[in-house]
């Protein structure tokens, strides 16, 4: 009887780590995932605020914007990759910057406020 509870308890222990192993996968697809997401969606913020400001504080205010931005966010930002922003891109990309944490972000980043 001893030997057939070490047998499921071996089991168990092979099944939680096999378990473990593929939930820390899931989370490292969806980070890796998220991370090309929020630089393709750079891509298309940076041009908007280049008309704002110089480009190295502009590249500061695109880091804190993309950061800032929800995943349904990033996602709307992407659909504008490799084509010039519309009104609706950048009337998304200015609710992002003057919310509380992304204005927080650009203070700590010396970026100027945006006014609302």
């Amino acid at each position: 009887m001893k030997s057939l509870d070490h047998v499921r308890a071996a089991r168990f222990k092979v099944l939680m780590g096999l378990g473990c192993v593929a939930l820390v996968s899931a989370c490292d697809r969806q980070q890796v995932a998220d991370s090309i997401g929020r630089k393709a969606a750079a891509s298309v913020v940076l041009p908007v605020v280049q008309n704002a400001m110089p480009t190295p504080v502009a590249q500061k205010a695109t880091d804190c914007i993309v950061r800032n931005a929800t995943a349904a966010e990033v996602q709307a930002l992407m659909r504008d990759v490799g084509v010039v922003a519309g009104t609706t891109t950048k009337a998304n990309i200015r609710a992002i910057a003057i919310r509380p944490e992304t204005a927080a972000c650009f203070a700590a980043s010396g970026v100027p406020p945006v006014l609302p």
